[in-house]
């Protein structure tokens, strides 16, 4: 990847994949709710990859921070993630939605950390596989 990628240059070299998170999250566009999110990836490869949401005023065409990340990832190359970092301000940390989730186990091994945090300092750690037991995987798809 060049040094010179939008994509990497957003990302802080020496910040906490919470600070990444916490930097990015400052750009969501979320006119509509008005509850942003931001999310920082590790890949395999340790190289960090960011997202925020993108709100539409058509809700459904919106696009969640967790999948912009994956998506910063997959285009720069890597395709594996080894954690996961996500925070928005509320009361308690958030979790992936459903569909996010699912991408998530897509990238992950059921043993990748995410830390979900707060703007206020609360933090939860969990695994991929506890966010989504009972994946539907490639290998439902197989006969």
């Amino acid at each position: 990847m060049r040094a010179d990628d939008p994509v990497r240059r957003a990302v802080m070299p020496d910040a906490t994949l919470i600070d990444q998170a916490t930097q990015v999250r400052l750009n969501a566009h979320a006119p509509y709710s008005n509850f942003k999110v931001g999310c920082a990836i590790r890949s395999v490869e340790g190289n960090v990859y960011v997202g925020c949401n993108v709100e539409n005023v058509a809700y459904p065409e919106g696009t969640c921070a967790e999948a912009g990340a994956i998506a910063a990832m997959i285009a720069a190359g890597d395709t594996r993630i080894a954690e996961v970092a996500v925070i928005a301000g509320s009361p308690a940390p958030v979790p992936p939605c459903g569909g996010c989730r699912q991408k998530l186990a897509e990238f992950a091994d059921g043993d990748t950390p995410i830390t979900m945090a707060t703007t206020q300092g609360a933090t939860q750690v969990t695994q991929v596989g506890a966010l989504l037991p009972g994946q539907f995987t490639a290998a439902h798809m197989a006969e």
